[in-house]
Parts: structure tokens; C-alpha cells; sequence
């Protein structure tokens, strides 16, 4: 039986004391940090600057009414790119992230590839873990996330001069790629009115996929009790406003001559502007992270078959070695300490590497080497000592 007490230190009172002597910094404080990720962002906007010369044969294609879309792309690829090198410094994301790489260029995993990967990039397109929860929000994320992710790589294109339309000698209309034809079209085919309307049947799933959004925002009272404007309603009601003026576009150059086309361009120009300046900041950011998760499944998969943790008070396999190293190693980046007070060795992994301190605390016996099971046992007779030091009295 193990001692009623053995618990993480000042679990009583809900904080846990600092690591003692050897500990280093959290990486969120780590110095230099925040000009590391800002220069990623200015190499980022240059590196799109650059494509975007590269891609409109040094600007001559490129469209200089469309120059404050480019310039609010740029904007937000620098803002994405600073928030995401900051993100990847965490302790929790930068650690498993730089596990996932090396389990990707590890050659004692190349054989799992085969099925791995590509069953990791379908459900990260098809969205299986949404499905599993509802098949209604399964739909609204499928409408709202095809629906944005096709407009971007459509007018993203087009603005940046990557793609381009002319009109050749024979009355078809040529479609060029970066500098480079590509293949000749019938503004008159099926095919030709697919491809100048396809902002428009992007923007249609993206309404549909918006209008259910929001229903379910303004009807179910477990949203509304905890959701807010300016984070979970603002960026709805931005793609809302993009929708509603990008087919006012192809309303009013089909059935008004283009009466009011200036009017509406320039509104749907600045809500556009709006909502790419605000992507790093808001919920849609989560666009940028998702694609991590591939790396994460890499390394639950990969670590089936490897060496299990043993719960150091029953003896039952629970989890990998590896995952329970990186857990103590990732609490010892953030200055929490979950030793027991009991100091008994636990078995130390033998992927286990790191500096002298890490693979001093992680060597001893943490919370996170019991099982859920023991985890419960133990919390139970911490609750009894608590009570009475002699133990509860009244069992």
C-alpha cells in the first residue's frame, strides 16, 4: 500500500512547487523569443513578395486594382507566420512537434507510412473527428472549410497574378500559370462556366455552411451561454459579409450591367481586407494549426508496439515509455513539478535524452507515473488523511 500522502507537492492547496536546482526557464519566457518569431513573419512576407513576382513575370501581370488584397495577404502571412513560431515554442507543441519530425525521418518507421499517411491526411480533410461528434456540425465545418479554403486558393491566384486569362486568335480564352499556358477554353463550355463562376459555387457552400453555423450559434443555449461576439460571432458574420458582397458581384454584372459594381468591389474589397488582417488574431486560426495534428497521429501510431510504462504502484501497462517521458519533460519546460513525496526511482526510458536536470527529475517517481486508476485510488486517500491524520473514523 502506498503512502496516503503520495501525491504531487502542495496538491492541497492547487499549485505545485517550482523545479528545484538544474531546472531551466519556460520556454515562454525564453530571451530573444519574440524577435526570433518576427523575423520568421518578415521572411515570410518576403518570401511571398517574392512568389508574387515570381509568379506575375516581375508584376507585368500582375492587376494593380487588386493591390490591397496582396497587401493584406502579405500582412497576414506574416502575422500567421509570427503567431505560428510562436505557437511551435510552447513547450507542449514545439516539443511534440520536433518528436514528429524525427519519427517521420525515422527509417524504423518507414514501412507504416504506407497506410499512416494517408489515413491521417483523409481525416484531416474529411474532418472524422467532428463527424463523430454530429453529423449537423460535421456538415457545417465541411461547408465552411471547403468553402474557404477553395476561395483562397482561387483568389489568392488571380490577385497575386499566379493565374491569368487571355484571349487568343481563335476566340478561346487561354489560361496561363505562373508565366506558363496551360490549356485553351470556350467561354461558351460547360468548362467555361465553371471556371468563371467557381467563386460563386465556393461562395454558395460557404453560405450554406454559414447559415448553419449560425443557426446553431442563436439556438442552442449551451453555445450561447459560453460564446463571444468578438471571437466566436464576429468572424461568422465577416465570411458572411464576404459571401453576401462577392455574389452582389455577379448579381450586378449579370442582371444590372455593372450599375453598382465599383460600389460593391470596394465593400467587398475592404471586408475581405478586414477579415485576412484578423485571421492570425481569431478563431479561423485554427486553419493554420489543424494540419499539426498529422504529426501528432504520427506519434500515437508509431508508438504502438513500443515499450509500455509500467504504474509504478499496481504494476499495469498504461501508456507508451516515450509519450510519458516527453509528458515530465514538457511540465519541467513550464516550471510545474508533479514529483511525488516519496522519492522512488522509477524506470528511466531509453530514449529518454536531455540535459543533466531533465533526466534528473524525470528519473524520479511523478505523478504521471500511475495509472487513471491509481491516479483515483491515490486522490481518495489523500481526501482520508485530510480528513483525520489517524484516517477517516468514521469507516
Amino acid at each position: 500500500m502506498e503512502h496516503p500522502l503520495m501525491v504531487p507537492h502542495d496538491a492541497g492547496t492547487g499549485q505545485n512547487a517550482p523545479v528545484e536546482s538544474g531546472s531551466r526557464p519556460s520556454a515562454r519566457f525564453a530571451p530573444g523569443l519574440r524577435t526570433q518569431a518576427i523575423l520568421y513573419g518578415i521572411l515570410a512576407a518576403a518570401i511571398l513578395s517574392g512568389l508574387i513576382a515570381l509568379g506575375s513575370r516581375g508584376f507585368h501581370w500582375f492587376d494593380a486594382t487588386l493591390i490591397g488584397y496582396a497587401v493584406a495577404s502579405i500582412f497576414a502571412a506574416a502575422a500567421v507566420t509570427y503567431k505560428y513560431s510562436f505557437w511551435l515554442a510552447r513547450p507542449p507543441t514545439g516539443r511534440y512537434w520536433r518528436r514528429s519530425w524525427q519519427l517521420f525521418f525515422s527509417y524504423a518507421n518507414f514501412r507504416r507510412y504506407t497506410a499512416l499517411i494517408p489515413a491521417a491526411i483523409l481525416d484531416l480533410f474529411s474532418q472524422q473527428f467532428i463527424r463523430r461528434r454530429g453529423v449537423y456540425r460535421w456538415v457545417t465545418h465541411q461547408c465552411i472549410f471547403w468553402g474557404v479554403i477553395l476561395s483562397c486558393c482561387i483568389t489568392f491566384s488571380l490577385t497575386f497574378g499566379w493565374i491569368r486569362m487571355t484571349l487568343t486568335t481563335g476566340g478561346q480564352h487561354l489560361v496561363w500559370f505562373f508565366g506558363f499556358p496551360l490549356f485553351a477554353f470556350s467561354i461558351d463550355s460547360a468548362l467555361g462556366f465553371l471556371i468563371y463562376h467557381a467563386l460563386d459555387f465556393t461562395a454558395i457552400l460557404l453560405f450554406v455552411g454559414l447559415v448553419l453555423a449560425l443557426h446553431r450559434r442563436f439556438h442552442d443555449l449551451s453555445l450561447i451561454s459560453v460564446q463571444r461576439f468578438g471571437f466566436d460571432l464576429m468572424p461568422l458574420a465577416l465570411l458572411m459579409a464576404i459571401v453576401v458582397t462577392g455574389l452582389a458581384l455577379t448579381a450586378d454584372s449579370t442582371w444590372l450591367r455593372g450599375a453598382y459594381y465599383w460600389y460593391i468591389s470596394l465593400t467587398h474589397e475592404a471586408v475581405v481586407v478586414l477579415w485576412l488582417i484578423s485571421l492570425p488574431f481569431g478563431k479561423f486560426f485554427h486553419l493554420i494549426e489543424r494540419p499539426a495534428t498529422v504529426g501528432i497521429e504520427l506519434y500515437w501510431r508509431t508508438g504502438e508496439g513500443t515499450e509500455m510504462q509500467k504504474c509504478a504502484r499496481c504494476g499495469e501497462e498504461f501508456a507508451p515509455v516515450r509519450f510519458i517521458q516527453d509528458l515530465k519533460k514538457t511540465l519541467l519546460d513550464v516550471g510545474e513539478d508533479y514529483t511525488l513525496r516519496e522519492d522512488v526511482l522509477a524506470q528511466q526510458s531509453p530514449e529518454s535524452t536531455g540535459t543533466p536536470a531533465e533526466e534528473q527529475a524525470t528519473s524520479t517517481l511523478w505523478w504521471q507515473d500511475l495509472c487513471p486508476s491509481c491516479k483515483r485510488v491515490a486522490r481518495g486517500q489523500a481526501t482520508l488523511a485530510a480528513l483525520d491524520p489517524g484516517g477517516n473514523r468514521f469507516l
